[in-house]
């Protein structure tokens, strides 16, 4: 097995991330999927486009498609990169990372990213929505604020040491969240899809390059999908819930990202009105509105 330190150079060098990237997303494509006769005839010995099929797509010379994809290229521009994206059919998310990726490194280092913190109106909120689990998560899936009710139906992020309280971290190497999930693999891919997201948007934070070379050591499953190169941000969708003391929830939830600090999303779930689900979120409000710890104002992780 690769060592953690491969693990974490390869977590922050964009060249090989933008190679890798495109390549698995040739790899999903045929060419009779986008109207192309093969090159080679039947006899291809990988799988998906191949470079030629993808430059004559995106119309561009195939040497330039090769730099582009070896990360030799400075300055690509927007127009080449739409190209390249139509031709291997991007979504809106995959295309930002595709520009993130193929952006140049900038000339000297940034400085170290400052801790994350949530506003204390924004904490005020959190607390006043007291009948919807909501909770705020970081660039690096860290959980930087909730309220009881996110508490009582996931996990008392209070009673977790900072570092812990972290998605990634406990969807991963904490059986009692896992088990939360009625769906644990959909649920740990869109993790691991968010963190990669992430990783292109930042690929200078230690912290969010060393979170990936632990995750990657410690899970094979993570070290799986994280080699898929797949990107999702975190928007909508539906979850269900064990939750050990009202059994099952269904719950929907919206993500709305700050605007004045896009790296931080709001995270908030309701349950379908008049539902079972809806009668057992109010029953566990009232049975832990004493019981849990009023979370810190202002949680963060300490340097790694």
């Amino acid at each position: 097995m690769r060592t953690a330190r491969a693990l974490i150079l390869d977590a922050v060098n964009k060249r090989a991330e933008l190679a890798e990237f495109l390549r698995t997303r040739r790899a999903r494509l045929r060419p009779e999927d986008v109207g192309l006769q093969p090159f080679g005839g039947s006899r291809r010995r990988v799988p998906g486009l191949r470079r030629e099929e993808l430059a004559q797509l995106a119309g561009v010379s195939v040497d330039y498609y090769v730099r582009l994809e070896q990360g030799r290229t400075n300055n690509v521009s927007e127009e080449i990169l739409q190209a390249v994206a139509r031709a291997l059919q991007l979504d809106e998310t995959e295309h930002a990372h595709l520009r993130n990726l193929a952006r140049p490194a900038p000339a000297r280092r940034r400085p170290a990213p400052r801790p994350e913190r949530v506003r204390p109106g924004l904490q005020r909120l959190l607390d006043m929505a007291e009948g919807i689990p909501a909770y705020v998560i970081g660039r690096r899936s860290d959980i930087l604020a909730w309220n009881r009710m996110a508490a009582a139906v996931f996990v008392d992020f209070g009673a977790l040491p900072p570092a812990e309280r972290n998605w990634a971290r406990m969807i991963f190497l904490n059986e009692d969240v896992r088990a939360l999930f009625a769906n644990w693999r959909l649920k740990a891919q869109e993790t691991v899809a968010y963190l990669r997201l992430r990783a292109g948007a930042h690929p200078d934070d230690p912290q969010l390059a060393a979170l990936v070379g632990e995750l990657s050591v410690k899970s094979e499953d993570f070290r799986r999908w994280w080699a898929d190169h797949n990107v999702k941000d975190k928007i909508n969708g539906r979850k269900v819930v064990h939750n050990p003391l009202v059994g099952e929830l269904v719950l929907d939830y919206e993500s709305l990202r700050l605007p004045d600090d896009p790296d931080q999303v709001l995270v908030v779930y309701t349950a379908e009105a008049d539902s079972p689900s809806e009668t057992s979120l109010r029953l566990l409000g009232s049975w832990r509105a004493q019981d849990v710890a009023r979370p810190d104002r202002h949680a963060e992780r300490p340097s790694r």
